[in-house]
């Protein structure tokens, strides 16, 4: 696919609902600027109501960066510096290639980008993101009764950590808030179809929820914490005419895993059905 020369028009709304489960603990930093006395010294991100969230931000940039991994795009020539700044530079992967789904998908800024290796990005125009990703909030009643007996302040674990010196061998102890295991989280992605084709982002969304089923969200992904699933997964497909008041919400799929989204995607009949 690949992005249209005419004007972009929304066509509709793809809207994924599902649950996230905690398979091991999760660690979702708040930074430093949260910490507290007696507390963790890496707390978690919450809400208002000091509940656990999982942003949206950091489910959108860990399925970012391991669809970069799975499709070769983390070489130098491939990504450019998001920021460089205090000692820190962000990379990420963009081009101006129009068939860049990964640009279509993330979104690609207009501004002239330093690449890391090679020629600047010259942005032609502004490329919308068709993805968004709500913060997810917290399932209270996930967070089971014999659980909270063993957690520090009914939501959450505090999970101890000794990282050694190589040369002393002196431990240098820390302590990581966790959300634990077994925790569930609501999450909503609403993917718009802006051009003709723009349906088969789907499928590139999905296999980036699938990867991270097999690897982490959040901190410690390397010491254990941070695995997730996804179930319960609902497809609706809201077109224009919904928002025109004129027709239902379109249901494609009730209840399912990955799996059964990605075979959904790849049917033959799936642009048709979403055709007004």
């Amino acid at each position: 696919m690949s992005e249209s020369k005419t004007p972009l028009r929304l066509r509709g709304k793809l809207i994924l609902d599902a649950v996230l489960h905690c398979e091991t603990g999760l660690h979702i930093g708040a930074g430093k600027g949260s910490l507290e006395i007696g507390g963790a010294d890496n707390p978690v991100v919450k809400d208002a109501f000091g509940r656990p969230i999982v942003p949206g931000s950091s489910l959108r940039g860990r399925l970012r960066s391991l669809l970069e991994h799975a499709h070769g795009l983390t070489s130098p020539e491939e990504l450019v510096y998001l920021s460089r700044r205090r000692g820190q530079e962000v990379r990420i992967h963009q081009s101006d290639r129009p068939d860049d789904a990964l640009c279509l998908l993330f979104g690609r800024s207009p501004n002239r980008l330093e690449r890391v290796r090679g020629d600047a990005v010259e942005g032609r125009s502004a490329t919308p993101a068709r993805l968004t990703i709500y913060d997810a909030p917290l399932d209270l009643e996930s967070i089971t009764a014999p659980m909270r007996e063993f957690l520090d302040d009914e939501l959450t674990e505090v999970k101890s950590e000794n990282a050694i010196d190589r040369i002393t061998a002196q431990a240098n102890p820390r302590t990581l808030e966790r959300v634990p295991a077994g925790a569930r989280f609501g999450v909503r992605f609403v993917l718009d179809l802006l051009a003709p084709g723009d349906e088969s982002l789907a499928g590139l969304l999905l296999q980036g929820l699938r990867l991270l089923e097999d690897d982490a969200l959040g901190g410690g992904g390397s010491r254990g914490s941070g695995r997730v699933r996804f179930s319960g997964c609902r497809l609706t497909w809201r077109g224009q005419s919904f928002y025109l008041g004129e027709k239902p919400e379109s249901e494609l799929l009730a209840s399912g895993d990955l799996a059964a989204l990605q075979a959904l995607v790849r049917d033959e009949g799936f642009a048709a059905s979403l055709a007004e």
